[in-house]
């Protein structure tokens, strides 16, 4: 089934699953794969805002630790040296197809303060303007909310922090690549029976359920943190799909409205 929505403003997030191997490496095929996808969509009059985890995960490997530190005071100097990374990585893919690319990291006192939160929103307004894809992460050598609690009343995940800057920008559509298909009525790696749900109208206790605890070891999201972006999302009259990174190229059939993964949607 079609949903015939127009979007003209979308957000993607990608999550460390999306943007690392099992081994903790770049996996530079999907981040070269995804560069090429948001392009196109920018090319083809989109606007487009990419919400981006990985850099406590990239920081872990470029500095050759042999694991993700615990202590919090190494991860957020192993995440200021993975963003670094990172955004030179984007900004080369990018910039192979023409495209320009900005840095914005925030903290929770960003989007919670109504004098920031309207500066950040006039950023992001004069950004697509001119045709930048602002790349979004959570400023995690300042903030500890995340890597540290996961606790934060505002942010806590990339998740909900993607939610939280579709309805600053007010996009029409959220799309979160994760490495599922999208939510199940059972957790499809016990329950090999377990069927996808294709479209939610409304995030319910038994909804909630379903959601499990965080993902791969590799990254801090879940189901449940998924659950609570839709919640916001859905407040916000933002649709949103969760859909399998593995796939970049399924972006152009969600932003037509196909059914991949879950849409959640009040329409």
């Amino acid at each position: 089934m079609q949903r015939n929505r127009k979007v003209h403003r979308l957000v993607v997030k990608v999550g460390t699953s999306t943007l690392t191997r099992e081994t903790g490496s770049l996996n530079l095929q999907n981040m070269e794969r995804l560069a090429r996808v948001l392009s196109d969509l920018e090319g083809m009059g989109y606007q487009v805002v990419l919400v981006s985890s990985g850099a406590i995960g990239i920081g872990t490997k470029k500095l050759r630790l042999e694991q993700r530190p615990t202590e919090l005071r190494m991860k957020q100097a192993t995440a200021a040296v993975g963003q670094c990374m990172m955004m030179h990585i984007y900004d080369k893919l990018f910039a192979e197809y023409n495209r320009t690319v900005a840095q914005i990291l925030l903290t929770g006192e960003d989007v919670d303060a109504p004098v920031r939160s309207e500066h950040l929103h006039n950023t992001f307004e004069a950004l697509l303007e001119l045709g930048v894809i602002p790349v979004v992460n959570e400023n995690d050598s300042v903030s500890s909310a995340e890597i540290e609690t996961g606790q934060c009343k505002v942010l806590g995940d990339n998740d909900t922090l993607s939610a939280i800057v579709a309805r600053l920008c007010g996009a029409d559509l959220l799309v979160l690549l994760s490495d599922i298909d999208g939510l199940y009525d059972a957790d499809p790696r016990t329950h090999p029976d377990a069927k996808l749900i294709h479209h939610v109208s409304a995030i319910t206790p038994e909804l909630r359920a379903m959601a499990g605890g965080a993902g791969t070891w590799r990254g801090t999201g879940g189901m449940a943190t998924k659950l609570n972006a839709a919640q916001t999302a859905l407040e916000a009259g933002i649709d949103m799909v969760i859909a399998n990174g593995s796939r970049m190229e399924a972006i152009y059939d969600i932003v037509a409205g196909a059914d991949i993964g879950t849409r959640f949607s009040k329409g």
